[in-house]
């Protein structure tokens, strides 16, 4: 299926790795240019070879902390007009209240949440002037599937699905479309360390981590490609009618309301 992506202008955040990684070489397998920003020059360097020899297509790095509204401006700058944005950068820290202190909670959001405004304020702006573009979160199905254990989780990715949801009710007025993308358990390094935080709460033992495995549907987490192959095509003209939402891909984790099934998978 030719998704009429070809020759797009993509720039994706936290693109070093995990999705972030897997959505630039879904991008460039259907012939776009890429803009990628991380803090890791070597990975966005190992990524910007390969990717290259492989595709053929244009890529261009920005190594870079993005933890700010200033650096979010000067990525912003940087890059210029893009067809898509693919706010993807974010980490807030999993643990219930007691155990996320306030330099943690802010840290988190300066990055996730702040930044996934920063970034959209002003790339928006330019899609607007064209009255044409796409911008997609990565926000996380913790914000329609409230954890206490990942409270600040929660509360930063309901509040980015908030954003996304109003922004996007009104853009495609002006020629832009806006949406989010809910992962649950994906795949990724990050994913290790949160369940390690979940083993320890369940088990009292991080090293049993994988021992969740078998409570997620499919016995299984997401991979990062599916969530960026469902990226690619939200991005596209295919989906040129689909603003102001949030799909979800978790295997029915949020459907269910609960992370993890109890008792196993069934």
């Amino acid at each position: 299926m030719d998704l009429g992506l070809q020759g797009k202008r993509v720039l994706i955040t936290g693109a070093s790795k995990g999705i972030g990684e897997a959505a630039a070489w879904s991008f460039a397998r259907e012939g776009c240019a890429l803009q990628l920003a991380a803090r890791s020059a070597e990975a966005l360097e190992r990524i910007q070879q390969d990717i290259g020899a492989e595709h053929g297509v244009p890529v261009t790095i920005h190594p870079m902390d993005l933890a700010s509204d200033a650096q979010m401006c000067a990525l912003a700058e940087a890059v210029g007009d893009v067809d898509v944005l693919v706010n993807n950068a974010g980490n807030i820290p999993s643990g219930p209240l007691d155990a996320v202190d306030d330099a943690a909670w802010r840290q988190g959001f300066n990055l996730k949440v702040f930044g996934y405004v920063s970034l959209p304020r002003a790339i928006y702006a330019k899609m607007q002037a064209r009255r044409d573009g796409v911008i997609i979160n990565d926000i996380g199905n913790s914000g329609e599937n409230w954890d206490a254990n990942y409270i600040a989780g929660s509360t930063g990715n309901a509040a980015l699905m908030a954003f996304t949801r109003a922004l996007g009710g009104v853009s495609l007025d002006y020629g832009v479309r806006v949406l989010g993308v809910n992962p649950g358990p994906v795949e990724t390094d990050r994913m290790v360390r949160l369940m390690k935080r979940r083993a320890t709460d369940l088990f009292g033992d991080e090293d049993r981590w994988r021992d969740l495995f078998d409570r997620y549907p499919g016995g299984r987490p997401a991979t990062a490609e599916e969530v960026a192959d469902l990226m690619v095509f939200l991005a596209s003209p295919r989906a040129g009618y689909i603003t102001g939402t949030i799909v979800t891909i978790d295997g029915g984790i949020a459907s269910r309301g609960s992370i993890i099934k109890e008792g196993g998978r069934k």
